[in-house]
């Protein structure tokens, strides 16, 4: 299932590399693209939309709703 998710916190090319890797620990399976501009990670992955919003949040994002 592919999901895009608006990351307000999202400030540079570091930011999307915890991003990325965080959502890797959970599927390593997962393609996952953060847009730094954009504020825009996006996710092609088996888990859940909540559990990657989980795993964002968790690696110290905010992941905007709506």
């Amino acid at each position: 299932m592919a999901m895009q998710l608006k990351v307000s916190s999202i400030a540079c090319s570091g930011c999307a590399d915890t991003i990325t890797k965080a959502i890797k620990n959970l599927e390593s399976e997962a393609d996952v693209q953060v847009d730094v501009e954009q504020k825009l990670v996006t996710v092609e992955t088996k888990a859940s939309e909540e559990s990657i919003k989980q795993v964002i949040t968790d690696a110290g994002h905010t992941v905007d709703n709506g």
